[in-house]
């Protein structure tokens, strides 16, 4: 027999599953696209009046917008076009300010990706020490009083959390700034530590919940009692524990960045940071749908391009994983 359907058989379980979770992951941005396309639609009124926003509205401009969103068009052919245009990263004119949406959030995703990124490296430096920790003596005082600090820290809501440190830090103490991005790197870490340490205390109680998890599980394998009849150390042992739990926290993280999308729109409200937070609560308020729309893709794809990589990750890196599909 040849054809697809042969070339599909011949494939091995490791290819199998790659292409599947690749086609997968394409399907589901493909109707993400689509369902944030009919944002466009939500809005009552006309869709060429909604979106000129403040503008003058003439007989030339509202022609002009219909030609270039191609409103005269069916909607399937309507959207097809803004994908074209949205995958080589046009995704229109702000109604707000009249400029390109790509110019807009390029702007400020600088701001974005450096607070995201301290807070994550602040919460894995942390998270996983105090994991291990927790892990190590389940069942203790030790164990019941981090566990109890990070179900608080994971529980607070980012928004409340960032007032609170936001007053006492930076208002009432005046060890940081109350608002700005700062100038040079020590300026810049000056002006956005507070943020990132915002986001890293609820990520940070996350990321301590997994290692613990991992950490339990791995100290309850079969191995690590022949390890002790055998003699070995605690530190001996305690290195194949963290050996074999770091793969599971490691393809966990990637689990974190629907966290830090979410948080970080909040933190940046707080802290008054010209970041993607603030663009699209402005957009929100104007009812920008291009520069909302254009968000909105831009996380989705994050996300759901993250969730591919970690579990790519965890193939590649986990040998008995591969086994496992080979004799499948």
């Amino acid at each position: 027999m040849s054809g697809p359907r042969a070339s599909i058989r011949t494939l091995s379980p490791l290819a199998l599953f790659l292409a599947r979770r690749v086609a997968g992951t394409a399907a589901l941005l493909v109707v993400m696209s689509l369902l944030i396309f009919s944002l466009l639609y939500l809005e009552p009124g006309d869709i060429a009046r909604n979106l000129l926003g403040t503008r003058p509205v003439s007989a030339q401009a509202l022609a002009q917008i219909r030609a270039e969103y191609h409103l005269d068009q069916p909607f399937l052919e309507q959207y097809w076009t803004w994908l074209r245009h949205a995958v080589t990263g046009d995704f229109g004119t702000s109604v707000q300010s009249g400029q390109p949406v790509t110019s807009s959030i390029t702007s400020r995703l600088g701001i974005t990706l450096e607070v995201v990124g301290l807070a994550f490296v602040l919460s894995v430096l942390v998270g996983v020490p105090a994991g291990v920790l927790a892990g190590m003596r389940r069942g203790t005082s030790t164990d019941r009083t981090v566990v109890g600090i990070a179900v608080v820290f994971v529980s607070a809501p980012a928004f409340a959390l960032g007032l609170l440190l936001l007053y006492v830090f930076a208002d009432y103490l005046a060890w940081f700034p109350v608002y700005g991005t700062g100038s040079g790197f020590a300026g810049r870490l000056d002006h956005l530590l507070l943020p990132a340490v915002t986001l890293a205390l609820g990520l940070g109680g996350f990321v301590l919940k997994l290692t613990r998890t991992a950490v339990i599980k791995e100290a309850d394998q079969d191995y690590v009692m022949f390890a002790r009849a055998r003699g070995l150390s605690r530190v001996q042992i305690l290195r194949l524990i963290l050996r074999n739990a770091s793969l599971s926290v490691l393809t966990s993280l990637g689990l974190t960045v629907a966290y830090l999308f979410g948080s970080t729109l909040l933190v940046e409200q707080v802290y008054a940071l010209p970041g993607l937070g603030s663009l699209l609560d402005d957009a929100v308020l104007f009812k920008d749908v291009p520069v909302v729309q254009a968000l909105t893709l831009l996380m989705a794809a994050a996300i759901a391009l993250t969730a591919l990589l970690v579990d790519l990750t965890y193939v590649a890196l986990d040998p008995r994983v591969r086994h496992e599909m080979a004799g499948s």
